[in-house]
Parts: structure tokens; sequence; C-alpha cells
């Protein structure tokens, strides 16, 4: 079994886990059946990994149900915060119920199983303003240069997952749609999670090589901009990824060794407010 391989910082914080659970029913807009992986098993795993904190995504298979993401991040007593899926038509009082609940920004997932598109970011973003919430975006990364003068509009804090989800990862950091994602960056006001390499790493592992190169660039030059994640419980993977081996590349990509206290602690406490 893989161990990890450094030491850890207190308060560190997996930024993008799924909770599922056979309780609750599936949309009919799901995608694939996902495995039982219900908050006990994510216990065993982020005590083994030396983590804390931890934000839990609502997955597309329940579509706007939230009840499952609810129930996991109140079982962590305070240590895990939200990412919902909500309407554009969601309500005031409905999105005060979700913050008094722990969830902290809304899932726009432009993949088969997302049930919005890319003109109800704006309208989303004007909803979730107000309460100081992000948007947690994810499409094909190869698209940046086309989608960028959008999300440079977007007067709320965005997430980007998985270094970016370039589908066909870019031969060099000087590709432009890998430079976009990086002019975003350059707003101050986005996050990329370092995370799930394998999703669309044609090397593969154990060190991702192509993808690691971004995730590299990424961490040396906006420190200040990552997060880290291990995408538990990795669905529709086989083989399953060791989440003590996700863990273990964060090392061999920030340059600095005080830039672990910032991706693992700081940029999320601020973000997700743990510290608030």
């Amino acid at each position: 079994m893989t161990a990890v391989s450094f030491s850890v910082p207190e308060g560190a914080c997996d930024c993008h886990i799924h909770a599922y659970d056979e309780a609750y029913p599936l949309a009919p807009t799901a995608t694939f059946k996902p495995p039982h992986a219900p908050m006990v098993d994510y216990a065993q795993v982020q005590a083994a990994l030396g983590l804390t904190r931890v934000v839990v995504v609502q997955p597309t298979g329940y579509g706007f149900d939230n009840r499952c993401t609810l129930a996991a991040v109140a079982s962590m007593h305070g240590r895990a915060r939200g990412v919902a899926m909500v309407p554009v038509q969601v309500t005031e009082d409905e999105l005060g119920a979700l913050h008094a609940a722990g969830v902290r920004g809304v899932r726009m997932m432009m993949f088969p199983g997302g049930l919005l598109g890319w003109e109800a970011l704006a309208p989303m973003a004007d909803k979730v303003r107000p309460w100081g919430w992000h948007l947690n975006v994810q499409f094909n990364g190869c698209e940046f240069v086309h989608r960028l003068p959008l999300l440079q509009s977007l007067n709320v804090p965005l997430v980007i997952d998985h270094n970016g989800k370039f589908l066909v990862p870019p031969a060099g950091t000087e590709d432009p749609a890998f430079q976009a994602l990086c002019r975003l960056l350059d707003t101050g006001r986005v996050w990329v999670k370092l995370s799930a390499p394998y999703e669309t790493s044609r090397h593969g592992a154990p060190h991702y090589d192509d993808v690691g190169l971004l995730a590299r660039h990424l961490a040396t030059h906006y420190p200040e901009r990552c997060l880290w994640a291990s995408n538990w419980p990795h669905p529709n993977q086989d083989p399953m990824p060791s989440n003590a081996a996700m863990l273990n590349l964060l090392p061999n990509w920030v340059a600095r060794h005080a830039d672990l206290q910032r991706i693992l602690v700081d940029n999320p406490a601020q973000l997700y407010g743990f510290d608030a």
C-alpha cells in the first residue's frame, strides 16, 4: 500500500471529492451508476492521508438533489464545505439554507450529465455574488481561448477543475489554450485544482508527465491560486488510482516547500471560508 511521502501540514484540505450513497436515488440525467462511496469510507482515506478538511462537490448523477452532498458535509462537523448544483431559478431562501449548511459554491459542469450550459454562467454569477460564493467550472480546457472573454467578465471567484481539464494535454506551457488559463489566473479571483491527472493524461501513471508539466507550471508561477484534490472515489477509473500516490505528486510539482502550506491549507481556508 502506498504511503504519503512527505509531512502534510495541519489543516490540509482535499478540495474535490464526491459522496455517493445508495440511500439517495440517481437523477434521470445520470450518465453512469456510481460506486457506493459514503463519507464513512472517505473518513478512512482522509485519516490515512493526514488531511483535516474536505470539500464535497455535488456529483452530476444526483442532478439538483443535493441531499447526499449536504449530509456528507454535515457528517464532518465543521471540517467540510460543499459545492452544490442548483437551477438558475434558485431562490434567495434556498441559497440561504445551502449557505447555512456549508455550501460555498455552485458547480457548472459542461460535460455530459451537467444540467446547465454556458448561457447560465452569467445569471448564476449574479445569484451567488451576494453570498460570496464561487462558480466551480469544468469543461474541456482546449476551449480556453474561446471561453476566456466570458470567464473574465464574471465578477465572482471561479474554480477550474483538474489542471484545466485539457482533454488533449498541450505539448508545452506556451500553448495558447494553456496561456489563456494563465491569463485567467492573472485576474487574482480564479483558482485551479491540481488534481486527477489520470483523467486527461496520455502518458499515464505513475508521473503523468504531460499533465504534470502543466501542474508544475501552475504551482511554480501561481502558488497562491492553486488547490489540491484527490477526486475520490475516482469515478469510472479502472484501475483505481492510489489516493496517496495522487498526494505524493504534489511535492514533485511544487517548487518551494512553503507553497505546500499555501496550496494545502491557506488557499482553501480563504476560498471556502474554513477560518471564518
